[in-house]
């Protein structure tokens, strides 16, 4: 009857709205509203006959108990026999049977009974006689007790039982856009998430018979969940890569390509993930089950590529603490070379290099001169990486409440730091020269294709896509909350935080160029000098004397006065202090911030503090991505096996399986802490990373523009923009409909097609630390390595087709495994599951 009213009524308005003139979107939302304030009121009135009959239930058994005490003061009554009464008798009806023994009151129990017949018709005709017949199974000592509850617990009962009624009002928002209704067992299992836990004796039962299943915990506020996802975007590998592209890649010209592969692929694919992970509200593993069984396998494969990723993260942080300690000396250990021992000489392997990039490779990582130079663990680097990960445990100590309420302190803290660096390297010599690069148009870089490839992966590395962190800490964000914004919001701050980086980065190293430029003009003239007192040159070669104010201007326009015989011969003697080449000579990686910067902040006065500030910088940055990083390792961890849902506190027992994670990530680092670490951690972030990550985010953007119940690319937007606007209220932009379907897929496509044969084409070396020469110098990577990342890559993609070779063998379908029905998330689903009936339709839930 109701379906039929129902129909009618959609029918009716859809013929008045088609008459008014109304749009189709117009004429949906209308439809929307008017079906939500159809639930509205059934929810009241269910709540309303429920609230009925249990007072009336209980001043029936009031009733009684007073006529019982009445009927064994007169000795006229017979007592009913309690004990006959079988076990699955209703409790309603027991109520009624001592009433009618007692002579002259039968008029008043029939009339009792009518009324409850009819309230129970009632109750069945709301769907709500699930609850009432939970009394059947109480024994009677347990009715006795009940009876004996005093007035104002009951009233906590019925306040209690109101409350989750609301609760259940206010969902049906998101159950209005289904066409068929909620059965009763989930109503009632959801109202049980909000009510007071069983007897002892129940749960006992209920446990042997039913699943308790997980409730997802929620962030406090928006504000937290913003800074984590912010401060997991800034990763310290991704800020000095964007100034390595920036410096040699167009300058400005880099900087609009980026920003349009942002606004079209970044965002888009990042509201994707943040829109996945809190409306289905399930980990990076389990969403995409959900979203098709077909791409289930991407889950696992994010998974082992974010395991892999935090392990060599973190090593940097390793690095930073290292530096730190050494900081709080003066002068500052890499300034000035070491002395040998029982002696006043300088090192001889420092003195033919500078002391900064001795003490990187020397002295921090004892780095062997080839990788196939094994070794055990550096066992200074050991005891910062054990101090880096009782850091990140600390954080991490309390679940969510405690990592929103560090990222509340460390997510600003940077900008505070680099604010400091900005403001005083625009005071330092050479600032100018750094700052008119950074302003550097070329117009050539907009038609490289290898600039826009370049670009595309660096917007998947610096929003953290694929990995699946963005995934997992979205899906404890609440579903009503429109992520559109969110993902504006993060997208945005993580490009002011990389120009704020690169502009400050661009004007220190104008200043370090500058610096060694001077440096290298005055050791030219004491060269000449000498070589003129030794007469092997004339005294025409003879530099001018005045050196201090501007060295390498005075010394460049000297030399190019010099007739063209003696400039010949000078030139043999001397090396060239080109202020342009030495700027360029920055090189990517590690070396950029822990050789060029810190031989910087040696030249700056108060270098002591500037040492100390930039490495809390690094360290800040480093702890807060790896935060987020292990969010995506341990939620996973935690929906998937039951041992890690029985405390959201990660240290309060010290079995916890979230501590057996960190220890053993502990032992697998010891790896890259080994002298050859440094080589592996080059071979992983520079070559193998990036053909995972995004291979991976063309499955994720398939398995929503496609999979999920997408019927007609060009009329119809796919199901999942359908069911956001549903929950947010509002229909989402069409715009995103056409990145999502069109322009995502083809862009991936071509980043993937591009880097596989830059990668192919591509001689694969590092850079290693040639101990004899005590220089840097350019290496193959041996045929074996090559295997091993092969062979790596191989293993992290094998669960893709391995669930697509099972789906393909079982039949399953390629769309979403809950079409056309309501996906139930973790917050709605039921804490006891009931085994399914044939006229209940029973959700999938992974």
């Amino acid at each position: 009857m109701r379906r039929g009213r129902r129909e009618r009524l959609r029918r009716r308005r859809a013929l008045s709205e088609s008459r008014a003139g109304l749009t189709r979107p117009e004429r949906a939302c209308s439809r929307n509203r008017e079906l939500e304030l159809y639930e509205n009121q059934k929810c009241f009135l269910l709540f309303l006959s429920r609230f009925l009959a249990h007072s009336i239930v209980e001043h029936l058994k009031s009733q009684q108990k007073v006529r019982v005490a009445e009927a064994q003061r007169t000795e006229r009554s017979v007592t009913p026999d309690m004990s006959s009464t079988q076990e699955g008798e209703h409790p309603l009806e027991r109520a009624g049977a001592a009433p009618e023994s007692l002579p002259g009151m039968e008029t008043e129990a029939q009339a009792s009974k009518s009324s409850l017949t009819n309230l129970s018709t009632e109750i069945e005709f709301s769907e709500n006689l699930h609850e009432i017949k939970s009394w059947e199974d109480k024994s009677t000592a347990n009715w006795h007790q009940m009876l004996r509850v005093s007035e104002s617990q009951a009233f906590k009962a019925r306040v209690l039982k109101a409350q989750a009624w609301e609760i259940q009002a206010s969902e049906a928002h998101r159950r209005a856009s289904q066409t068929r209704h909620t059965s009763v067992l989930e109503m009632d299992a959801t109202q049980a998430l909000k009510q007071k836990p069983l007897p002892e004796k129940v749960q006992a039962t209920e446990k042997e018979k039913c699943e308790i299943l997980f409730t997802r915990p929620c962030w406090s506020n928006k504000i937290e969940y913003i800074l984590t996802q912010v401060g997991y975007s800034m990763k310290i590998s991704s800020l000095w890569h964007f100034f390595i592209l920036w410096l040699h890649n167009g300058g400005c010209s880099f900087l609009i390509i980026y920003i349009l592969m942002l606004f079209l692929v970044g965002v888009p694919l990042l509201f994707l993930e943040m829109a996945a992970g809190q409306r289905i509200r399930q980990s990076s593993i389990g969403v995409w089950k959900v979203i098709s069984a077909w791409i289930g396998g991407v889950g696992y494969t994010s998974f082992m590529v974010c395991f892999i990723t935090g392990l060599y993260l973190n090593v940097i942080n390793v690095w930073t603490l290292f530096y730190l300690s050494q900081s709080f000396q003066f002068p500052v250990p890499w300034e000035k070379c070491p002395l040998l021992e029982n002696s006043s000489d300088f090192d001889p392997e420092c003195a033919r290099t500078t002391p900064s990039l001795y003490f990187w490779y020397r002295l921090t990582l004892k780095a062997s001169d080839r990788i196939e130079d094994g070794g055990s663990p550096v066992f200074s680097l050991n005891l910062f990486l054990l101090v880096s990960w009782c850091l990140i445990g600390a954080f991490m100590i309390n679940g969510l409440k405690s990592t929103g309420k560090i990222m509340l302190v460390l997510v600003p803290a940077p900008y505070f730091i680099i604010l400091c660096f900005l403001f005083r390297s625009l005071l330092l010599e050479g600032a100018a020269f750094g700052f008119q690069h950074l302003m550097l148009v070329k117009i050539s870089a907009m038609y490289n294709m290898n600039v826009w490839c370049q670009a595309g992966n660096q917007v998947l590395f610096a929003l953290g896509l694929g990995l699946g962190p963005v995934v997992s800490l979205s899906s404890h964000m609440y579903p009503s909350t429109n992520c559109l914004s969110d993902a504006l919001i993060v997208a945005l701050v993580n490009l002011f935080t990389m120009l704020l980086v690169t502009s400050f980065s661009f004007c220190v190293l104008g200043f370090w160029a500058t610096v060694i430029t001077h440096r290298c003009s005055e050791k030219n003239a004491e060269t000449l000098v000498k070589l003129v007192a030794m007469g092997k040159l004339p005294l025409e070669a003879q530099p001018p004397p005045n050196l201090t104010a501007n060295p390498t201007s005075v010394f460049n326009s000297w030399l190019n006065s010099l007739p063209q015989p003696i400039k010949h011969m000078v030139f043999g003697y001397v090396t060239e202090c080109n202020l342009e080449k030495q700027f360029l000579k920055v090189k990517e990686g590690p070396s950029f911030a822990f050789v060029a910067f810190i031989e910087t902040m040696s030249f700056i006065p108060g270098s002591v503090f500037w040492s100390i500030l930039f490495f809390l910088l690094l360290l800040i940055l480093g702890l807060i991505s790896m935060i987020g990083i292990m969010q995506g390792i341990l939620i996973p961890f935690q929906n998937t096996f039951s041992s890690f849902r029985k405390s959201t506190k990660l240290l309060t027992d010290p079995m916890f399986p979230p501590v057996v994670v960190f220890g053993f990530m502990f032992l697998c680092d010891l790896f890259f802490t080994r002298p050859s670490g440094i080589y592996y951690i080059r071979l992983l972030s520079e070559y193998w990373i990036v053909l995972p990550i995004i291979i991976t985010i063309i499955l994720e953007n398939m398995a929503v523009g496609w999979a999920y119940g997408a019927r007609s690319l060009v009329s119809l937007p796919p199901r999942f923009l359908e069911d956001l606007a549903i929950v947010w209220g509002s229909p989402a932009s069409a715009i995103i409909r056409w990145l999502w379907c069109f322009l995502c897929p083809i862009v991936l496509v071509a980043l993937f097609v591009i880097t596989l044969i830059h990668l192919s084409l591509k001689s694969i070396t590092y850079v290693a630390w040639d101990s004899s020469s005590s220089k840097e110098v350019l290496r193959q990577y041996p045929s074996w390595a090559l295997l091993v990342m092969i062979a790596l890559f191989l293993i992290v993609i094998l669960p893709i087709p391995t669930y697509f070779v099972y789906c393909l063998a079982h039949r399953i379908s390629f769309t979403s495994t809950s079409q056309g029905k309501p996906i139930i998330s973790f917050k709605s689903l039921p804490l006891i599951q009931p085994k399914p009936s044939k006229e209940v339709h029973k959700e999938e839930t992974l």
